[in-house]
C-alpha cells in the first residue's frame, strides 16, 4: 500500500489559543473521536480584526475559549470550509457574541442541489451563509488576504482557504495529516474528490493546516501519497471482483483489515463511493440502481 506520512503529534490544551504563526492562532475543541481526532481546530487569521476558520460544533465551552482568545479584538469574518456537525454550527453560537458575516460555498449539499441530486441528512442543514463564495475568489481582511479554493468530494459544499501572506492553505477535511478523508455519497464523491486532490497538486502552498491535527509540512507528497492510497483501494477492488466477492460488505473485511468493525459501515461508504467512480469509468458494471448493498462486477 502506499506509505502516506501520517502524523498525529499535536502540542495543545482544550480552551487555550496555541500561537501558530505570527498571523495564525488555533483552539481545539473538545471533542475527540475516531473522525476528529483530538477535536476541531478553528483557527484565527490576523491581529486586531480577525477571520474565524471553522467555528467547530454547537458547543458554548468552545465558543467560549473562541471569544477568550480574541479579547480585546474583533472577528469580521467567520468562514466555513463544510457543514459537517464538528465544523459549522459553531457560527450561530458565536454570531451572538460578533456581528461577522459568515462565508461559505452554500448551504449543506450546495454542490449537489446544482446537479440535481437531493442531500437531506448527514451535517449541518441549519447553516445558511451570509455570503456564498466561489472558487478563486479572494476575501479581504485587516492585514491578511484568503483565496478561496474550491474542493468538492469530501463534501459537494466543501472548500479550503489559502492565507496568501504565508502560502497557508486551510484544509478543512480535504487533506488531513493524521488520516485520509470519508468520501460517503450521495454528498461525498470520488471524481470530485480526485480531482480536487489533482488541483491541489497545481498549486504551490507551503504548508496546510487542517481543521484536524497537526500541520503538513511537505504538502505535494503527502497529496501524491493520497493520490497512490486511492488508486490501491481501486485496484483492491478489482481483485475483489475479479475473485468472486461481489459485494461491498463483504469487501470491507479484507480492504481495511487494520481498521476496527466499528469503523467498517464508514469503510463501506468510501467504497461504495470508489465504485460509482469505477462505474463512471466503465470499469465495473452493476445490475440495477447503484447501492452499497448491490452487487457488482469487472466490465
Amino acid at each position: 500500500m502506499a506509505q502516506i506520512p501520517f502524523r498525529r503529534e499535536l502540542e495543545f490544551e482544550y480552551g487555550e489559543a496555541a500561537v501558530l504563526t505570527s498571523r495564525i492562532r488555533r483552539v481545539v475543541a473538545n471533542n475527540p473521536g475516531p473522525f476528529t481526532l483530538y477535536g476541531t481546530g478553528t483557527y484565527i487569521i490576523g491581529r486586531g480584526n480577525v477571520a474565524v476558520v471553522d467555528p467547530g460544533p454547537a458547543d458554548p465551552a468552545h465558543i467560549d475559549a473562541i471569544i477568550k482568545a480574541t479579547a480585546g479584538e474583533r472577528i469580521t469574518h467567520m468562514l466555513v470550509t463544510h457543514t459537517h456537525n464538528d465544523h459549522s454550527p459553531g457560527c450561530a453560537l458565536l454570531r451572538e457574541a460578533c456581528d461577522a458575516p459568515t462565508y461559505a460555498y452554500g448551504p449543506h449539499g450546495a454542490g449537489k442541489h446544482e446537479q440535481g441530486v437531493a442531500v437531506e441528512e448527514g451535517g449541518d442543514m441549519e447553516f445558511a451563509p451570509n455570503e456564498r463564495v466561489r472558487h478563486g475568489q479572494v476575501i479581504e481582511g485587516d492585514g491578511w488576504s484568503v483565496e478561496c479554493v474550491y474542493t468538492p468530494g469530501h463534501t459537494s459544499n466543501h472548500i479550503c482557504y489559502s492565507l496568501r501572506e504565508e502560502r497557508a492553505l486551510f484544509t478543512g477535511d480535504h487533506v488531513m495529516g493524521w488520516s485520509t478523508s470519508i468520501v460517503s455519497p450521495p454528498d461525498g464523491d470520488m471524481r470530485s474528490y480526485m480531482e480536487s486532490l489533482d488541483l491541489l497538486l497545481e498549486r504551490d502552498d507551503a504548508v496546510y493546516w487542517p481543521t484536524h491535527g497537526p500541520a503538513i509540512e511537505a504538502p505535494k507528497p503527502h497529496v501524491e501519497a493520497f493520490v497512490a492510497h486511492r488508486r490501491e483501494r481501486e485496484q483492491q477492488i478489482e481483485a475483489c471482483l475479479a475473485a468472486g466477492t461481489l459485494r461491498i460488505v463483504d469487501m470491507v473485511p479484507t480492504m481495511y483489515a487494520d481498521l476496527p468493525k466499528f469503523m467498517h459501515p464508514a469503510a463501506a461508504r468510501s467504497v461504495f463511493a470508489a465504485m460509482i467512480h469505477l462505474v463512471e469509468r466503465g470499469v465495473v458494471t452493476c445490475e440495477g440502481p447503484l447501492s452499497v448493498d448491490a452487487a457488482y462486477a469487472l466490465a
